[in-house]
């Protein structure tokens, strides 16, 4: 296959013996862990609806308030680049990245629930701080907090997924998270869009309903099961058998089951999961997964326009309101295109998804830079014709982004990784994704008014060199049992040629180190 390098008949141990029937246990279970996406989306969408409200500038940065009203009518790159109403925002994300290596320990020793409980009980104490923040201090705290609930949350919550879920339905299953992320993005732009309207204690109402979400995670944390993989990197056997009988549906689950207990035996001999992670037989999973995949997710540029998607249409000559009913359109789009995503992940793959939404955003930021360089920057403001055509094109975009590098950026590294480094390479894979999403974060609003619409053009690059990425480098894992996914890149055109080939003699035995 050309780019994707799988060969027609891919080795299998047990895959085809598994058996499984859906169950209302199951449904429950998946729901519960998905939750973990709410505080990750809420918090996304709040910030930048936030950051611009009047009553919120006016009491921590005045001299952004006061830049944006000498000049109320223009439209203007720079009027919000200001390092610390940034620092705001990506202050969470530096903290994220820092506590999910705590949050992997807590992962592989205690299990998935106990790091999404944690991960609930620090975002629920840093809502409450930023509710009720009387100076920038408690503000940023509050947001460290946060930034510890994700970074626990976005740990555990994508590899609680995958391990729940059956390998014929894994990315939908999966994809939960992006949905409940994408539904928490939306809600977030409503209330803003209401709690704009109260004076001037609005902002207070936004922050603050942010304990909601990591309530109900912190309820279901506590009420779910723990995965089958992690009982048995326990060493809790029958408990893990009887927790993968129920979300199964079916007794007949020892194929499934032997599996789990072959590579624990092996994650058992691995005492430095992050240094065995940098060993050449992971170098493909490495690569992909824990460096490649998170870091361009990012780089799409997609967050940016979330994050300040009412800062930008106010920038763009949109008025306060209209801004924020503007971002509540695209952030319904990304919704919409999760949906999408999920019934169609499974039956065409992780690729071509990759593939045709990269070509549909590269398109959308190459149109949304020269709009910009015709008609913006003179000191006008921008026609209603095309404003709209501004606000369509960006919701094309979102709706591309929604249904590839949104969901399957935390879905396909998710099952990457075998039993034995799974923990570590999600932590790394979280880290990398949040350095980028703060760095992203930090740097969008003064890149703009450097670069100006450049920095759609330069958006659109990075899209090209991550589609070539996937195009070349990623197999296709759709339906591939989590277990074995590691023998896909054994027959990968190029990966094939890195790790080291499977011993003739020892075919359920993974390759040792080049």
């Amino acid at each position: 296959m050309a780019g994707g390098g799988i060969a027609d008949e891919r080795p299998l141990k047990r895959g085809h013996l598994y058996e499984h029937r859906f169950t209302p246990y199951f449904a429950f279970t998946c729901i519960v862990g998905a939750l973990g996406g709410s505080l990750f989306g809420y918090d996304l969408g709040v910030s930048g609806g936030v950051t611009s409200m009047d009553d919120f500038l006016k009491e921590f940065f005045p001299k952004v308030y006061r830049r944006k009203h000498m000049h109320l009518k223009e439209t203007d790159y720079c009027k919000y680049d200001n390092q610390v109403l940034t620092l705001f925002t990506s202050s969470l994300y530096f903290s994220a990245l820092l506590m999910t290596f705590a949050a992997s320990h807590l992962t592989r020793k205690k299990g998935r629930k106990a790091s999404i409980i944690v991960g609930a009980l620090s975002f629920l104490t840093g809502a409450a701080l930023n509710a009720g923040a009387k100076n920038i201090a408690m503000l940023i705290l509050g947001r460290v907090l946060l930034g510890g609930g994700i970074g626990f949350g976005n740990q555990a919550v994508p590899l609680y997924l995958s391990e729940m879920a059956p390998a014929t339905n894994r990315g939908a299953v999966n994809q939960l998270f992006q949905f409940t992320t994408c539904a928490g993005i939306l809600i977030a732009s409503l209330v803003n869009y209401f709690t704009e309207k109260v004076h001037p204690y609005g902002w207070r109402i936004s922050l603050g309903l942010a304990a909601f979400p990591a309530t109900l995670m912190l309820i279901g944390g506590i009420l779910c099961a723990e995965t089958p993989n992690s009982l048995v990197e326990q060493g809790r056997l029958e408990e893990a058998r009887r927790v993968l009988e129920r979300v199964r549906g079916t007794k007949n689950v020892e194929a499934e089951f032997q599996d789990l207990l072959d590579v624990s035996k092996e994650a058992q001999a691995v005492k430095n999961p992050f240094g065995t992670l940098f060993k050449r037989r992971y170098r493909p999973q490495l690569v992909i997964g824990a460096l490649g995949i998170p870091a361009f997710q990012q780089l799409t540029g997609n967050n940016s326009i979330l994050f300040y998607a009412p800062v930008i249409f106010q920038s763009l000559g949109f008025g306060s309101k209209a801004s924020l009913f503007s971002s509540f359109i695209t952030n319904g789009a990304l919704l919409v295109a999760s949906v999408i995503s999920m019934l169609l992940v499974d039956k065409y793959g992780r690729r071509a998804l990759f593939l045709e939404a990269g070509f549909e955003m590269i398109c959308c930021m190459v149109a949304t830079a020269v709009v910009l360089a015709v008609e913006f920057g003179h000191g006008k403001e921008l026609s209603r014709g095309i404003s709209v055509f501004l606000v369509i094109v960006i919701f094309l975009f979102v709706l591309g982004f929604g249904r590839s590098w949104g969901p399957l950026g935390w879905l396909v590294p998710s099952e990457l990784f075998p039993l034995e480094i799974r923990s570590a390479a999600q932590s790394v894979v979280v880290c990398v994704n949040m350095i980028f999403t703060a760095l992203v974060a930090q740097l969008f609003l003064m890149s703009l008014c450097h670069l100006k619409y450049g920095i759609f053009l330069l958006f659109a690059g990075l899209i090209v060199g991550m589609s070539c990425f996937i195009c070349f480098l990623l197999p296709e894992t759709k339906q591939v049992p989590i277990e074995e996914v590691y023998l896909l890149f054994e027959t990968h055109w190029f990966w094939g040629t890195i790790v080291k080939q499977r011993d003739q003699g020892a075919s359920n035995v993974k390759p040792e180190t080049v």
